[in-house]
């Protein structure tokens, strides 16, 4: 089974219903719900999701919203190690480079992101959720 890392960005574009990326995502967690790939996440990403579903519901509802996400997707810890190594990274975007750094601890081969160009000096596959799910899995 494919294992794919996913950006913050593509899970709150699902959770917010942030359009027209929406729809993409909706077809990758599908992917996940479906069991056709194993889907993960890191811990930071569901801070950085309440804080922008939040702007959006009510905390209750955010809640909510966060824990049904939960079931299909794999929490990965931040831990001391990551976030040393996304310190010493290259990366200009901290928050990415912690991502970046988890996924690459996990030994994940694919992270799935709109922003592409955050991620230029990745050395594992980077691609948007558009490309992942024309692949055939």
């Amino acid at each position: 089974m494919t294992k794919v890392f996913v950006d913050t960005d593509v899970c709150i574009d699902l959770l917010s219903g942030r359009k027209p990326f929406n729809q993409t995502a909706e077809i990758l967690f599908s992917l996940a719900d479906n069991g056709k790939i194993k889907m993960y996440v890191s811990s930071l990403s569901f801070a950085n999701i309440d804080y922008v579903l939040r702007s959006q519901y009510s905390t209750t509802h955010s809640r909510q919203i966060i824990g049904k996400f939960k079931t299909i997707v794999n929490v990965l810890s931040v831990d001391s190690k990551t976030i040393d190594l996304a310190v010493a990274s290259d990366f200009n975007d901290f928050e990415d480079a912690i991502q970046y750094c988890c996924a690459i601890e996990n030994n994940l081969t694919i992270l799935i992101t709109r922003n592409i160009k955050d991620y230029k000096k990745a050395t594992i596959n980077v691609l948007t959720p558009e490309t992942f799910i024309s692949i055939p899995t």
